[in-house]
């Protein structure tokens, strides 16, 4: 059984709504080991900013990259990042994964950072 096909059926169909909206996104991508998230200029043509807990600041705070507290770390700096870039509400791009877990902790990380979404 593979997973992978319906997970980019899910993100295609999100994007595709995010597109409509003319949004900029707030993507978020994830692996056994890392997590990582990019704020997506509403064209879609440009990352405006990133952050992963594969940066050196953050695998100094954190010793493991694969769980909910290493994905609180990098929504916190994401929403620095983009707070920085004058961008305070962003449409949140799941990728298809389940909004539970690494996912949510990331995502309520970033909505204490002051990104509305």
């Amino acid at each position: 059984m593979n997973k992978k096909p319906a997970r980019i059926r899910r993100a295609r169909q999100t994007r595709i709504r995010i597109a409509e909206q003319r949004a900029t996104r707030l993507v978020v991508s994830r692996s056994n080991c890392h997590i990582y998230a990019q704020i997506v200029a509403s064209e879609g043509d440009r990352v405006l900013a990133s952050a992963s807990t594969l940066e050196s600041e953050v695998r100094k705070d954190v010793k493991n990259g694969g769980n909910t507290a290493a994905a609180a770390v990098v929504g916190k700096r994401i929403a620095e990042r983009a707070k920085a870039l004058g961008i305070e509400s962003v449409a949140f791009d799941r990728s298809g994964y389940r909004f539970h877990g690494r996912v949510k902790a990331l995502a309520e990380a970033a909505r204490e950072g002051g990104l509305k979404f």
